[in-house]
């Protein structure tokens, strides 16, 4: 028995090997003072992260792709509030059909949602633009923030806001200063989850961006086509950087304003 749980330790510690050891390596290499990549290492440097700042197309990128993921963030985190509640609180007709319709992208996958979308967008004829784009990462983003804000809802007694009520407040105001505060965990979190699955996304992304507009992950695959240059392990670390501290760091504190509400 002992043997098998090794055994099973073992392969689990090669799988994390096998997933995040390129990473490693590409953090490694963005630090590296030669301009090709190799082992060992001739030296530390931060060159590349210079170059990055130096190049404009990797600027702009930047700038659409927090642009874009701070929009999608906004849009995603209100209209995923307003379905929990309307979904959570309230019976209406048509409740569960709503709710899949709601949950359908997260269980679609994304290279079928985004060519979907796209030949939608060609039956209307309609160009690419930047608002489209936004309107894909919304679709591609709601489900995530609706999850996490019903789970948080569902905890939330009823008995606060008829509380509230009965002393003379009205259904907005019970909103904003009873309902709305204990759910800022929940809505916190979902809002990072929004911005940084948009700030990630290639693959729709791909699909929906209109001619001339790049975001930090589309500017990698297009830099890739042309060679590996050191600025790509760079610029791949400002992203796991982003990718992985941020949403730690909002959950954190997230898990400080839960404790704090508790208390």
């Amino acid at each position: 028995m002992l043997k098998g749980w090794s055994l099973i330790r073992a392969y689990t510690v090669l799988v994390y090997l096998f997933m995040f050891l390129p990473v490693a390596v590409v953090v490694l290499l963005s630090f590296n003072s030669a301009q090709f990549g190799s082992f060992p290492m001739e030296g530390l440097s931060f060159r590349w992260f210079v170059a990055l700042w130096d190049n404009d197309a990797i600027v702009r990128a930047f700038r659409v792709s927090l642009l874009l993921g701070a929009l999608t963030a906004l849009i995603s985190t209100t209209l995923g509030v307003l379905a929990s509640l309307a979904l959570v609180r309230y019976d209406f007709p048509g409740k569960t059909l709503i709710s899949t319709a709601l949950i359908a992208p997260i269980l679609v996958p994304e290279v079928v949602l985004a060519v979907a979308l796209l030949l939608f967008l060609r039956w209307l004829e309609m160009p690419k633009s930047f608002p489209l784009l936004l309107l894909g990462h919304v679709i591609f983003t709601l489900p995530f923030v609706l999850l996490v804000v019903q789970a948080r809802l569902v905890s939330i007694r009823r008995d606060y806001e008829e509380a509230a009520m009965s002393l003379g407040a009205g259904p907005i105001q019970t909103f904003f200063e009873v309902t709305l505060p204990l759910l800022v965990p929940a809505v916190f979190a979902g809002m990072l989850f929004a911005f940084t699955i948009s700030f990630d996304d290639i693959t729709g992304t791909l699909f929906w961006k209109p001619g001339g507009v790049e975001t930090v992950p589309t500017q990698i695959f297009a830099m890739l086509r042309n060679s590996i240059s050191p600025e790509i392990n760079a610029l791949g670390t400002v992203m796991i950087v982003l990718t992985v501290c941020l949403p730690l760091f909002g959950a954190a504190i997230a898990r400080r304003m839960a404790a704090n509400r508790g208390g």
